[in-house]
């Protein structure tokens, strides 16, 4: 089977509904680069399924074997359940988009099956591991400052639930850190986040002793030579730590995160406002995040929505 050569029509159909979801739905710039891949990779099979025909006739026409055909091929060159899963959601939203915009019935498309796979929950680390995370995570650093730069990242990523990229995007201009922070998150949707005292210490002593005076405009965690601090290099320190610790793999940064969430809502805390706190659009998507028992979770409904 070879790819299609794909329409003009077609390919301004993706972008015009590429143009539309980015603007009604403010999402991410990778997201619609993950978006069109998926779909360039679709119309072109379909295409060349339908052998090259013209303008969007092929697309109107698909039926349940199309489908099948094309996720067959999708495995069949490696592609897993899950990314496979990814790509037909895209589908989907491109012909709801599209069944809309030339009326045409897309039921087939729309109902066709996503391939089962199993949700990796993301693992959060018990209290004692966090906090043994950032003490010492100091050691790994050749110089004092960059010690507590690296101590001052974790904290905020376990202490505030901040995303790497939220934290190292902070600036000059953040600091002193206030009692909230105003934070803009993936698909530019901003939330207000509360600083616990410790991520202010940690801050503020990082600030005392890095050679690089903050700027209003300059990366507040500046690396080595000055510039931005990169993601990397807080991953660098914390595969260390682990390893000295005797950490999981699943030790990363992004488990910092999943921390605050699982250990604010052991602690008592209300799921929906643990959502707010870490920015999430969907609360079954918090639910994933905290990995807690149905027991817990159904605990906390009963507080919410309390019965008659």
């Amino acid at each position: 089977m070879t790819h299609g050569v794909i329409s003009p029509a077609a390919t301004d159909a993706l972008e015009d509904w590429l143009t539309t979801i980015k603007a009604l739905n403010n999402a991410a710039d990778n997201t619609i680069d993950a978006y069109r891949t998926d779909l360039l990779g679709y119309l072109a099979f379909i295409t060349g399924h339908f052998g090259d025909a013209t303008g969007l006739a092929p697309l109107k026409q698909v039926k349940v074997t199309d489908i099948r055909a094309w996720m067959a091929h999708e495995r069949g060159r490696g592609v897993s359940a899950r990314s496979l899963a990814r790509s037909l959601s895209a589908v989907k939203s491109f012909y709801r988009w599209l069944s809309e915009r030339d009326s045409f019935d897309a039921t087939v498309v729309l109902s066709a099956r996503s391939p089962r796979f199993q949700k990796k929950l993301p693992r959060p680390l018990a209290e004692d591991a966090a906090r043994a995370m950032i003490e010492t995570v100091e050691f790994q650093s050749g110089n004092e400052w960059g010690a507590a730069r690296d101590a001052a990242v974790i904290t905020l990523l376990y202490g505030c639930g901040l995303r790497i990229s939220e934290a190292l995007s902070l600036t000059g201009a953040d600091v002193p850190l206030p009692d909230v922070l105003r934070i803009t998150g993936k698909g530019n949707k901003t939330r207000i986040v509360p600083v616990i005292a410790a991520a202010r210490i940690a801050v503020a002593r990082y600030l005392r002793i890095c050679p690089h005076p903050p700027a209003p405009t300059a990366p507040l965690f500046r690396a080595v030579r000055g510039g931005p601090l990169r993601p990397r290099a807080i991953q660098k320190a914390m595969e260390a730590t682990r390893m000295q610790l005797g950490l999981p793999a699943t030790a990363t940064p992004h488990a910092m995160r999943h921390s605050f969430a699982t250990h604010l809502l052991s602690a008592g805390g209300d799921l929906r406002a643990i959502q707010e706190l870490l920015g999430h659009a969907s609360l079954s998507t918090t639910q994933a995040y905290t990995s807690v028992d149905t027991a817990r979770l159904m605990e906390v409904y009963d507080k919410t929505h309390p019965r008659a």
